[in-house]
């Protein structure tokens, strides 16, 4: 499968908050930020709690539910889905500050489906697919309600390609790969020839066309394997010039001594971000050719203002910053991601902007809410239907196996304006299953107001008073908090 254990190391491609930790620094603007996020977030929210009574009331009048997640696609990433983005940020809610919790494929994947964050849910790497409570999942829910359930591309990491996905109807399981790929289509492992963003296009609209016969709602999970390394973009788009890109000044960063000692050694170039990003670029063509399909069956078939539909990346990835481009690190690129919204019935389809920081634990608890349905099982996210705003979130990533470099295990306190991070003396193994004592190795704290490349680490040989000043005792004690919640 894709994304092998060198990518789970590193080396290739909780509960409502109502104010900051005692003795953090600024928690009085932090307070004053998330009452702005909340009125603005306000209308839409109140919009949908008013529509939301009417459509439980009546199995027909539920939303429809499409939610399509892309592989390892970086934020700063719209030119290539143009036609995406209008209509669903267009034509929905664009989230400013959409995040993961752990920036790696099978453990995001696990909480978009669970609302759990993984230290809860316990896919820790990508070996651990079988360690999620499928009891737990968006998709059990939603076919013990009555749902019609469909899976299309890529499931998780490690899943043993015969093994049917549970608690779907329909699937056509993708072993990832883009061209004459292997999957499991309905039970029946079979090689199709083919791109596999097409295939995966073909048999969404299949699935979408039943709904012409059928009258029970939907949720269609569709899943192309883009942006994924390898990058190999279909052949109409294989030699598409990309817009121009000369990198961002974490990129040329010339001094990385205040960084681990993993960053210290990473020798990615822009020359080789421009390379990657043209692929991620040119494969992500397709993804938009797919749903702007997806978009106009909804169109013939009258299902495009009640259908609920999510967008977002499973993690992004670093184009050479601090010398890194890959995944799995704390740096902003690698957890943050595109992530959008539409809902028209639900009141969320005018083209709003929300600037609260949500992450991919809120998809579960959001679908739930919108088909009005109360989950038997614990989640750590919060429905975007309504105006809860956190003040921060917490991403945490475990260093698989004990071999030699890249980043250690890690754990990040991330809100609008700071990030404070530690790395620890802990590993797991295949299992997910973890080890070591703990310790802490190498902290991080930016100022991502005054510093949104993370250039400047505050703490590097910082003094117990600066420490304090800058409010570190509280966010660790928070942070501490956070990965037991």
């Amino acid at each position: 499968m894709s994304d092998s254990t060198s990518d789970s190391t590193g080396n290739s491609a909780s509960a409502p908050e109502t104010g900051g930790p005692a003795g953090v620094g600024r928690r009085g603007f932090l307070a004053g930020a998330a009452a702005v996020a909340a009125t603005a977030a306000a209308p839409a929210a109140l919009q949908v709690a008013a529509a939301r009574p009417a459509a439980a009331a009546t199995g027909a009048a539920r939303p429809n539910i499409l939610l399509i997640v892309t592989d390892d696609q970086p934020k700063q990433t719209d030119w290539a889905i143009r036609r995406t983005v209008d209509w669903i940020a267009g034509q929905g809610v664009r989230f400013t500050h959409g995040h993961v919790t752990t920036p790696l494929c099978a453990p995001s994947r696990s909480s978009v489906f669970s609302g759990r964050y993984a230290h809860n849910h316990g896919v820790r790497n990508n070996g651990a697919s079988y360690s999620l409570d499928q009891h737990t999942t968006v998709q059990r829910y939603l076919q013990q309600a009555g749902y019609r359930t469909g899976l299309f591309g890529k499931y998780l990491n490690s899943w043993t390609l015969a093994d049917n996905p549970p608690h779907f109807e329909e699937w056509a399981l993708l072993q990832p790969a883009y061209n004459d790929a292997r999957w499991n289509i309905n039970g029946t492992v079979q090689t199709l020839t083919g791109y596999t963003t097409d295939i995966v296009r073909n048999r969404t609209l299949s699935f979408l066309d039943k709904a012409a016969t059928d009258t029970r709602p939907w949720f269609a999970y569709v899943t192309p394997y883009a942006s994924h390394a390898p990058n190999v973009p279909a052949d109409t788009y294989a030699d598409t010039v990309v817009p121009p890109w000369n990198g961002r000044p974490s990129v040329p960063e010339a001094d990385r001594s205040d960084k681990p000692e993993y960053i210290q050694n990473a020798t990615a170039t822009l020359a080789d971000a421009q390379a990657l990003r043209t692929r991620q670029l040119r494969t992500l063509l397709s993804v938009d050719d797919a749903v702007q399909a997806i978009h106009d069956k909804l169109a013939a078939l009258g299902q495009l203002d009640n259908t609920l539909v999510v967008y977002l990346g499973d993690n992004g990835f670093t184009w050479a910053d601090h010398g890194w481009s890959k995944k799995s690190v704390p740096y902003s690129p690698a957890h943050e991601v595109p992530f959008y919204l539409s809902w028209p019935a639900g009141g969320l389809g005018a083209g709003t902007v929300d600037n609260r920081v949500v992450a991919n634990i809120d998809i579960a608890p959001t679908i739930l809410d919108a088909a009005g349905i109360t989950p038997d099982t614990p989640q750590d996210g919060h429905s975007l239907l309504t105006g809860y705003s956190r003040e921060h979130l917490l991403v945490e990533w475990w260093k698989q196996g004990t071999a030699a470099g890249g980043p250690p295990t890690w754990s990040s306190y991330v809100a609008k304006d700071r990030q404070y991070t530690e790395y620890y003396a802990l590993h797991t193994d295949a299992n997910g299953t973890v080890s070591g004592t703990g310790a802490v190795k190498f902290r991080e704290y930016y100022d991502l107001a005054a510093d949104p490349y993370q250039l400047s680490n505050l703490l590097y040989q910082a003094t117990p008073q600066q420490e304090a000043a800058l409010g570190i005792p509280g966010l660790a004690a928070q942070l501490a908090a956070d990965q037991v919640a």
